[in-house]
């Protein structure tokens, strides 16, 4: 297996050289082209994904994420048009001087070359990782999980298709066996790949993390919480609190943890009466489970205990810890954030100041839902993922992170003399 990996790292790199010489014109048509021979590939996809799911607990958390239908095709296929109808990240000036000695010096956009992604239960990041590189002028290395190889198979069929049919390299893109094997090899494929990108669970990024020679951005698991402040609105914290929950209980955006000022906790019941519709699993600390008794049905209340806490739930399960004061509900998302996505319910601007400017996050919300936490609700056309780290990029991953720069120096003989 080595070896063959090795030579279709080769012929990646390869690929990866020709494609800075395609134009951006060019590119937007190959992803048109996709988007809309993605109905075409539709029965074939759906059938993989059928037997990839066949094979997975419906219960599993995963499960969600791993599931195609048309539906969930029809919004990737408008992603890659929104891709590309953006703006090409490439060839733009950054820094340009003229020095004293004549030379002029200007500092512009590249590809940065080869990226490597692995990633579990997720077939539509296949989709998005290739129409994200492909625009920003990237050859792809694919290492998806056994849950969805039979889904991942057949898109990468569909989109190397597009490719030969444009003219284009099909190595371009490259799906790895799903062998744990692979994973390794690809970890320490210095000399072929520029950067990793893990998705998926913290185990998972950990195990990248701690495995990788080749440089990696770690888009962390999402820890999240929102924070009730004494002053919020009761209205608005239910509503906000329902759909961070559970528009999809199994994304890194969801809402894990409910912090709820103590003066607010007359007020509990109201904000988590949506929550019985959907049958969240409240574990909720000692004081919020006594004004939670008799109101939340029994079956789906039960008192916390430490490990529900810095949880990622990924499923219909909430915890909720109730706090003194914003300080303590600051040191609480201190200890146990992931740094992805952090939320505040309140009416008071001194509160709501001090919580945007001291949560250490990639994104930080005031009065809604961290559902929003996504590249293609920030209008950046669809995600890599999301960076929770602070070097090379932060937040929601797109064009603009999946390039580095050089400087470019034109002169007319001259030479150094010092």
């Amino acid at each position: 297996m080595q070896e063959i990996i090795r030579n279709t790292f080769k012929a990646v790199r390869q690929a990866s050289r020709e494609l800075v010489m395609i134009g951006e014109q060019t590119i937007n048509s190959i992803l048109i082209d996709l988007a809309e021979t993605i109905p075409d590939c539709s029965s074939s996809i759906l059938e993989a994904n059928r037997r990839d799911l066949d094979r997975m607990d419906p219960a599993d958390p995963m499960f969600d994420r791993l599931l195609l239908d048309e539906k969930r095709l029809e919004i990737i296929a408008g992603d890659i048009r929104n891709v590309a109808a953006l703006p090409s990240p490439l060839d733009i000036v950054l820094e340009q001087r003229r020095l004293p000695n004549g030379l002029e010096l200007k500092k512009i956009t590249v590809p940065i070359g080869v990226i490597g992604i692995i990633y579990e239960a997720r077939p539509n990041v296949t989709f998005d990782v290739f129409a994200l590189c492909l625009k920003s002028g990237n050859a792809t290395v694919l290492k998806g999980g056994s849950d969805a190889h039979e889904s991942n198979t057949a898109i990468v069929e569909c989109i190397k298709t597009v490719l030969r049919r444009n003219g284009i390299n099909d190595n371009t893109l490259s799906l790895l066996p799903s062998e744990r094997e692979a994973a390794g090899i690809m970890l320490n494929a210095v000399d072929s790949i520029d950067m990793i990108i893990p998705r998926g669970s913290q185990k998972l990024i950990d195990f990248v993390r701690q495995n990788a020679k080749v440089p990696v951005i770690e888009t962390g698991a999402g820890i999240v919480h929102t924070y009730i402040d004494k002053t919020a609105d009761t209205g608005i914290a239910a509503k906000v609190v329902f759909n961070a929950k559970t528009r999809r209980p199994s994304v890194c955006n969801a809402l894990d943890t409910l912090l709820v000022h103590a003066a607010k906790l007359d007020d509990l019941p109201q904000i988590t009466a949506p929550l019985q519709e959907k049958e969240v699993v409240i574990y909720a600390d000692e004081a919020a489970y006594a004004k939670l008794q008799g109101t939340y049905p029994k079956t789906l209340l039960e008192r916390a205990r430490p490990e529900h806490f810095g949880t990622e739930f990924l499923s219909l399960k909430l915890s909720v810890k109730t706090v003194s004061s914003i300080e303590e509900a600051l040191d609480h998302i201190a200890e146990y954030s992931s740094r992805h996505s952090e939320a505040i319910i309140t009416n008071d601007p001194a509160a709501k100041a001090e919580f945007l400017k001291r949560v250490d996050a990639a994104v930080v919300y005031a009065n809604t839902s961290t559902a929003f936490t996504d590249g293609a609700q920030f209008g950046l056309g669809a995600e890599i993922g999301i960076s929770t780290q602070k070097l090379h990029a932060r937040g929601p991953m797109a064009l603009k992170e999946l390039t580095s720069y050089k400087w470019v120096i034109e002169g007319e003989g001259q030479t150094r003399s010092v």
